[in-house]
């Protein structure tokens, strides 16, 4: 994996910021089908992986196999998009998540705050919820049945929204601080959906980091978008834009160091592009961090 010498080390003394005992994994990418048979047979650089739990939530066959592969060379943690903390529980896809997790056991899970549907229609998308206390409490309890199911540390990501409800009475940043303090949980701070949802919406990104408990910030996610009709749209197709990482460089000085992650799922490029892209993200945070010297 990387060296991080002598910036590690100091960053190693800094105070910990997150109230949570996790390791700072470093910089890492997804784990996406292309890549499988090449990560696991040449072991290329990278800090460590994310995978998408529902990819292996299966009994055995292939993907199961490329999973405990790379769980031998590098470090993992799974990230989920079809709990629906919205919606209605599933219980099957509970009892598989909690399987999985006792087989890689992660440092922590995750998965989006939102809703993808219902048990008769499944939206096949991360649908935003309206920001009302009897949405906050309903997820609340979604997340500590999940939390307890699971039996490790859950954090929930902000997503990328293109519309909002008329029944919301506080904005986003409000909405996700409530959820974490009452559930007791993790953020996995998405600052590619923060810019997103803020060109969408008219509000200053800022204003959003400001003011969401960064301590409880586990992870972080970084990923390209696209512009269409005026709209930006959460693609995860290309690099991560200039906006993005000047965001992200803001968050680092914000809160110190915290395991980042690259997503690039659509048009995925060669395993050395996603290297490339996780050191741009590695130069930033580090100016990032030595600017706080």
């Amino acid at each position: 994996m990387f060296r991080q010498g002598w910036l590690q080390d100091l960053m190693m003394k800094r105070p910990a910021v997150s109230r949570f005992a996790v390791p700072d994994l470093g910089i890492g990418v997804g784990y996406r089908v292309p890549h499988y048979r090449q990560v696991v047979e040449e072991q290329p650089e990278m800090d460590w992986f994310e995978v998408l739990s529902e990819n292996f939530m299966v009994d055995g066959g292939s993907p199961r196999h490329w999973l405990r592969e790379l769980a031998k060379r590098y470090p993992l943690v799974l990230h989920g998009v079809a709990t629906s903390l919205g919606g209605e529980g599933d219980p099957g896809h509970l009892r598989r998540l909690a399987a999985l997790v006792a087989e890689v056991r992660p440092p922590w899970v995750s998965d989006h705050l939102c809703f993808t549907g219902s048990h008769t229609a499944n939206a096949h998308d991360l649908l935003p919820l309206p920001y009302t206390p009897e949405v906050r409490d309903h997820v609340i309890g979604r997340i500590r049945e999940v939390s307890e199911a699971v039996g490790t540390l859950y954090a929930v990501e902000n997503v990328s929204s293109y519309l909002s409800w008329k029944a919301s009475e506080v904005p986003e940043w409000e909405f996700l601080t409530q959820v974490v303090e009452g559930a007791d949980c993790g953020i996995l701070l998405d600052v590619n959906n923060v810019f997103v949802s803020s060109v969408n919406h008219g509000f200053d990104p800022m204003e959003y980091i400001n003011n969401i408990p960064l301590d409880r910030v586990v992870q972080i996610h970084l990923a390209g978008h696209s512009i269409k009709d005026g709209y930006r749209l959460d693609t995860h197709d290309g690099p991560v834009c200039d906006e993005v990482w000047e965001l992200y460089a803001a968050v680092i000085q914000r809160m110190g160091s915290v395991s980042t992650l690259i997503e690039w799922d659509g048009d995925v490029p060669e395993f050395s592009r996603l290297q490339q892209e996780a050191n741009q993200a590695r130069t930033i945070r580090d100016a990032a961090l030595l600017a706080l010297v």
